[in-house]
């Protein structure tokens, strides 16, 4: 997928546990897991807010689009 989610580096950068992200943006440690490692197929305008709030972020320090290989 070329849309990659840089939640794990912020969250270093900004020195916060998953649990204690997960509890600040209200939403679950499993559901946090899922947007950390890529495997989310879409996240809600208000979580993405949610987590630019408590990471004292913006979205493009988030999200990337890493452009595939044309076949």
């Amino acid at each position: 997928m070329p849309i990659v989610v840089n939640l794990d580096v912020m969250m270093a950068k900004r020195k916060i546990g998953a649990t204690e992200l997960a509890q600040r943006v209200g939403i679950t440690p499993a559901n946090l897991s899922i947007l950390k490692n890529n495997k989310a197929k879409a996240i809600r305008f208000s979580t993405l807010e949610a987590l630019c709030r408590a990471l004292e972020c913006r979205p493009a320090d988030l999200l990337d689009y890493v452009e595939e290989d044309a076949p």
